[in-house]
């Protein structure tokens, strides 16, 4: 195999036999290699390619398809009548190819009716676990962010599950997202913004096996919900009272808050919600007053659910 197949770019650095080996599998799995170079940043070899659309799939961790959105981008390239946005790929070892942040482009094509799709493969498997660094069509609030991040977690166990939480740290951007995922596997209309301030300050990356760290991250996610469990029923009440302020949640959550708004704290994950159960447990609502409600409630979080 020579170099005279492909375009190569710098035209004198020679390319490697795994990289070779890569693009001849693209050819062999239907695809058609347009070109192999150097990126510009880091001068890592790449591969762009036309791909076949049917081998082309999300990979297995990311979030849910938007309707709207992928309507929007057949929408778009039908007034363009082109596609121009290649979407970032890596071949898997059973023949597909993974793209972790072209999903809804792939979508909109293969709804078009689209055989090809134009791709920047990428020799690294690893960069799939880099998704929510890489992936321009990021998830918009804290559901969707905590399920992107649960999924990634569980693939890496599958892969990788030896590794630490911590040496995934900038992959998985925080340790909440990984105990509230658990959650809204099970829950979908779990609201957890209101409990993000405090996690913040006690939930954190442990520098453990993953295998091990889901333990832990399952009796977290456990300790939590049994707390919601006893929330919502107090912000229940309070509707019932006419009370419908829009951070009602967050009000009854600082109100049991045991760390305030303290920069930092001493108290550890599990004492701090079992100290938040015990102080629902004997809360009554008909002792705070609307002023107090709003006062608590300027808490908050900047996500939404």
């Amino acid at each position: 195999m020579t170099n005279e197949r492909w375009k190569i770019y710098p035209e004198r650095d020679e390319v490697s036999d795994e990289l070779k080996n890569l693009a001849k599998q693209i050819e062999d799995d239907g695809g058609v290699v347009l070109a192999i170079y150097q990126e510009p940043y880091g001068k890592n070899w790449q591969i762009f390619a036309l791909l076949p659309l049917e081998k082309v799939k999300p990979t297995p961790f990311q979030r849910d398809l938007s309707t709207a959105h992928v309507k929007r981008l057949q929408e778009v390239i039908e007034e363009l009548k082109r596609f121009i946005d290649p979407i970032v790929a890596i071949r898997y070892s059973n023949g597909e190819y993974w793209t972790p942040n072209g999903n809804h482009r792939r979508e909109a094509l293969l709804r078009l009716g689209a055989k090809q799709i134009p791709a920047i493969v990428i020799p690294d498997i690893s960069v799939a676990f880099h998704i929510l660094s890489l992936n321009t069509e990021k998830a918009h609030n804290l559901r969707e962010k905590s399920l992107e991040v649960i999924r990634m977690y569980k693939g890496l166990l599958e892969t990788n599950g030896k590794a630490s939480e911590m040496e995934y740290a900038f992959q998985f951007e925080e340790a909440y997202f990984i105990t509230l995922g658990l959650i809204y596997e099970n829950h979908p209309k779990f609201s957890g913004s209101a409990y993000v301030p405090i996690l913040k300050k006690v939930d954190n990356f442990m520098d453990v096996p993953l295998t091990k760290a889901l333990t832990e991250r399952e009796k977290r996610a456990e300790l939590l919900k049994e707390v919601d469990d006893l929330v919502e029923p107090i912000v229940h009440s309070f509707r019932e009272r006419g009370i419908n302020h829009p951070f009602l949640k967050q009000a009854v959550v600082s109100k049991v808050n045991p760390i305030k708004r303290k920069r930092k704290t001493t108290i550890g994950y599990d004492e701090l919600f079992k100290q938040m159960k015990k102080a629902l447990e004997k809360l009554d609502p008909s002792s705070i007053t609307m002023d107090e409600l709003i006062a608590l409630a300027s808490e908050m979080s900047e996500w939404v659910d």
